[in-house]
């Protein structure tokens, strides 16, 4: 057998020389994988933790426990040299909308920050839906690592397991949500509709809150919590009474609410400042009239699910900013009414149906006719204008002040302006539209039909474009970028 030295073979020599430089290469991405994974001690962590509501539950127990989540993760490798937690935010929110989890993204972006890492309590309370696929490549682009007590430690970017990981959790943390949604929903249909329970809330006005009873369920009841239930209050019980007989007398409400207020009656927000710390509580006024002549509750049932909450996208372009809480009103099909009476009436059944069917008459007047309705803003108090009729069409606003007040002596008068005084100057004012410079006008006015009324009132609806009536000085100005103003002159 005959040995073949180094340089003499060349198919063993590049075997050689090839599975050198592999092991070579093996090696060195063996120690940048060690480097990388293997935490330092002494990192410096930012902590970020959220509670939902200050009502249910404790803030100062919920940041102790995430903290201890988190500093158990930490153990070894570092501490918590800062904090960010937020208290009565809903997990639904994007992370930009919280202001604590808003202020730790400034301090990301921050290259003189004091931390080296994010470590969460709990990734359920901290990312929701796809929350964490949003913001992964933000901590990524920073350099910052983010540590989860889920993976015991840090989440490794490059390893699709632990972004899987992350994405699951968020799909369990809106299942939760969703979970006890259906729940309580489902709960509070029975407690309303079979029991006719008293489901918390501001009691309607010319109600009080009494009890009703020891809590059904014997935990809650040994620790002294009870059940209520409304009950007439003498004083205010009496005006629901007579608002509902002024109602189905056929007075107007701007009469009813004119009436409480000349006979000096607290308002219900006066009446219960405590419950209504955000209204003024100065006077009645006619949505406050109508409120009571539409609660199906004054006649002695419980009613729920009169409103709903929507959520709508604040930018469809951008979805990343979440959505935004919308109220709304549910048509009367979908309310849970309770199967029998909950509480004293204070009006019957019929006599309720009766006023919902209550409307004014809105019969069309032959010839009369308002070409500018809707596109006129008063210039004192930017409240849109009122078409009225005074032997022509007009437009009027009165800042605010109905029948249903008496006239206040430093309110301004009232702003009037009749149609056929703006009519003949839209022609000009859409020349001014559509020429941007004054020779344009110019060639405007000689090579084309000059445009009509018509034409320009049909371009500001097109357009969107409404006209600001300054009173004082007798002047429209469009709300367009140049801001367009035209005078009209004096009456």
């Amino acid at each position: 057998m005959t040995l073949k030295t180094p340089g003499t073979d060349p198919v063993l020599d590049a075997a050689t020389t090839q599975s050198t430089l592999t092991g070579w290469v093996r090696e060195q991405g063996r120690a940048r994988n060690a480097a990388k994974t293997q935490p330092t001690a002494g990192l410096r962590f930012a902590f970020y933790g959220r509670v939902s509501t200050e009502d249910h539950q404790d803030p100062a127990t919920s940041r102790a426990w995430q903290l201890l989540q988190a500093q158990a993760v930490t153990s070894g490798y570092g501490r918590v040299v800062t904090e960010f937690f937020d208290v009565g935010r809903s997990r639904f929110l994007p992370w930009a909308r919280r202001p604590e989890a808003a202020a730790l993204l400034t301090a990301v972006a921050d290259p003189g920050r004091n931390f080296d890492a994010i470590v969460i309590g709990s990734c359920e309370r901290a990312f929701y839906g796809n929350q964490f696929a949003a913001m992964a490549p933000l901590f990524q682009h920073y350099g910052v690592a983010l540590w989860v007590p889920e993976l015991g430690g840090a989440i490794d970017p490059a390893l699709v397991g632990h972004e899987e990981l992350m994405i699951l959790l968020g799909i369990l943390s809106k299942r939760e949500i969703a979970r006890a949604q259906i729940r309580v929903r489902s709960a509070i249909t029975v407690q309303a509709r079979d029991q006719g329970r008293y489901l918390g809330g501001r009691p309607p006005y010319g109600y009080r809150i009494v009890g009703a009873g020891p809590h059904p369920n014997q935990a809650l009841a040994r620790r002294g919590v009870r059940l209520h239930r409304l009950d007439i209050d003498p004083e205010c019980g009496r005006i629901v009474k007579w608002i509902y007989a002024q109602r189905l007398a056929l007075h107007s409400v701007a009469r009813i609410t004119r009436a409480l207020n000349d006979a000096s009656i607290p308002c219900p927000s006066a009446t219960d400042p405590e419950r209504n710390p955000h209204r003024s509580g100065r006077k009645w006024s006619l949505t406050s009239v109508r409120a009571i002549l539409a609660n199906p509750r004054y006649t002695g049932h419980e009613v729920w699910n009169r409103q709903r909450t929507d959520h709508e996208l604040l930018d469809p372009d951008n979805t990343s900013l979440g959505h935004r809480d919308v109220t709304r009103w549910n048509d009367p099909e979908d309310w849970i009414i309770s199967t029998k009476p909950a509480h004293p009436a204070l009006v019957s059944e019929a006599d309720f149906i009766a006023v919902q069917r209550i409307r004014a008459p809105r019969q069309p007047t032959q010839g009369r006719t308002y070409q500018l309705a809707g596109l006129l803003r008063c210039g004192l108090c930017s409240r849109r204008m009122d078409s009225c009729w005074a032997g022509r069409a007009a437009y009027r606003c009165r800042h605010g002040h109905s029948s249903s007040t008496p006239p206040d002596p430093i309110r301004p008068p009232n702003a009037y302006v009749r149609e056929d005084h703006i009519l003949p100057h839209l022609p000009a004012l859409l020349i001014r539209f559509t020429a941007t410079e004054p020779d344009d006008i110019i060639l405007e006015l000689s090579h084309a039909e000059p445009p009509t009324k018509a034409d320009a009132v049909e371009h500001l609806r097109t357009k969107g474009i409404t006209l600001t009536f300054d009173p004082t000085t007798r002047t429209l100005t469009t709300d367009t970028p140049r801001g367009e103003r035209i005078t009209i002159g004096r009456p």
